[in-house]
């Protein structure tokens, strides 16, 4: 679905690659972004920005998107506003440490889950009847490699992944078999350099440019792809799975790739 004159819901939307996405958009043509995020000074500051860019309309709501009653309300102000939601790009996600599972704390599992896996389908549920009714939409859901292949030291991250991602591509064959024109992307992108998971070291795999990354997502968006492994060969990472011995493919994805180490010097957000 093109982005030009449609109206784009976007959860996150105050930072990282919800913000540029929100910028690429309206650079596209947009005739609106409505940002749903927690943090009400950063979207007022990205409001001011994404304004000077083009003509759409700008819009902002403070939402604790892992709260069905919050999504909920924000949907009717932002219909109130918009008068649809043509794309929705459910891009809010949280990562609470690198601790190994063992000394996980239930609030830590919960909240990770809440945020990454439930809330998605909370605000997919607010918007999906009126898409299907007007027979108009598109769902992106910004997942993770981490949903396809598992790692040590982010286990409630990965499971929270998998989940969106298995949900979301449930959807996606749903809306197939009933021939809705409605569409699903789903995104499983490699670590993005937005703060978010500073202090991850990779050996082999590049971390991934922001802007770059958020053009790819809008592009897929744009000609209606499915899935959207970043980088592309990560496509390919369950054929390898389902072909080598695991004792194999762990040596080799994670001592020689060096993948299952990228957390051990992880920070995140300082702030």
């Amino acid at each position: 679905m093109k982005v030009l004159n449609q109206n784009l819901l976007i959860t996150g939307g105050a930072s990282g690659i919800g913000k540029i996405m929100g910028r690429i958009a309206i650079e596209r043509g947009a005739k609106s972004v409505v940002i749903w995020d927690i943090n009400e000074k950063n979207m007022q500051a990205v409001k001011a920005e994404h304004e000077k860019i083009g003509k759409a309309s700008v819009y902002c709501f403070k939402v604790d998107v892992s709260d069905n009653e919050s999504v909920q309300a924000a949907y009717k102000e932002t219909v109130k506003a918009t008068g649809s939601v043509d794309i929705l790009i459910n891009c809010a996600g949280i990562v609470t440490s690198n601790k190994p599972f063992a000394q996980n704390t239930a609030s830590e599992i919960e909240r990770t889950v809440r945020i990454n896996t439930i809330a998605p389908m909370y605000v997919a549920l607010a918007v999906i009847n009126d898409m299907i009714a007007r027979d108009h939409g598109h769902i992106c859901t910004i997942a993770s490699a981490a949903g396809m292949l598992s790692n040590p030291k982010m286990s409630a991250y990965a499971a929270s992944k998998w989940g969106a991602i298995g949900w979301s591509d449930s959807l996606r064959i749903e809306l197939s078999a009933a021939k809705s024109k409605v569409r699903v992307t789903t995104v499983a992108p490699y670590y993005i350099n937005t703060g978010m998971f500073d202090g991850v070291q990779s050996k082999i795999f590049p971390i991934l440019d922001p802007e770059k990354t958020s053009a790819k997502i809008i592009s897929a968006i744009e000609r209606d792809v499915d899935f959207k492994g970043i980088p592309f060969p990560f496509h390919f990472i369950r054929f390898w799975q389902g072909v080598l011995p695991t004792r194999f493919f762990d040596w080799f994805f994670g001592e020689v790739f060096g993948i299952y180490h990228t957390m051990d010097h992880f920070t995140g957000r300082k702030s």
